[in-house]
């Protein structure tokens, strides 16, 4: 249930590169021109955003990876995203990032509500959350 705040130091051998943040239906961003291509595909789509910023050399990041792939497994309905902060430094800087995870829920590219740190009950309680509220609302 924690979250990483600043990057440890490290030997210079990058051993957090091997950690599998995406798969499943997760789907990685690498360039701002691809986040602004998933976030039209999901507004087209009618689809809920869940996008997590990340870092590979975070612990809890690592932690909750896998399981926000089997989310992405669960509820193809949703759109899983994950956006490595220091690939996209500039832009985690514009969703104002302080720690990393940080779980966004975007409705049409606008914040629906936010989770900070890897506290997958609170994670699952969100998406469940708003699994319900979409099934009764239908677009």
């Amino acid at each position: 249930m924690g979250n990483c705040v600043t990057k440890p130091e490290t030997d210079g051998y990058d051993s957090d590169k091997n950690v599998e943040f995406s798969g499943g239906n997760v789907h990685l961003i690498t360039t701002k021109e691809s986040w602004d291509q998933k976030m039209a595909e999901a507004s087209r789509d009618g689809k809920i955003v869940i996008a997590n910023f990340s870092a590979t050399w975070c612990g809890p990041c690592k932690m909750i990876a896998p399981f926000y792939v089997e989310l992405s497994e669960k509820y193809p309905s949703l759109m899983f995203i994950v956006i490595d902060v220091e690939e996209l430094t500039e832009f985690s800087t514009s969703w104002d990032i302080k720690a990393t995870p940080t779980f966004f829920f975007l409705r049409d590219g606008q914040q629906i509500d936010k989770l900070v740190g890897a506290n997958k009950p609170e994670l699952q309680k969100k998406i469940t959350a708003i699994i319900d509220s979409t099934s009764q609302y239908p677009k």
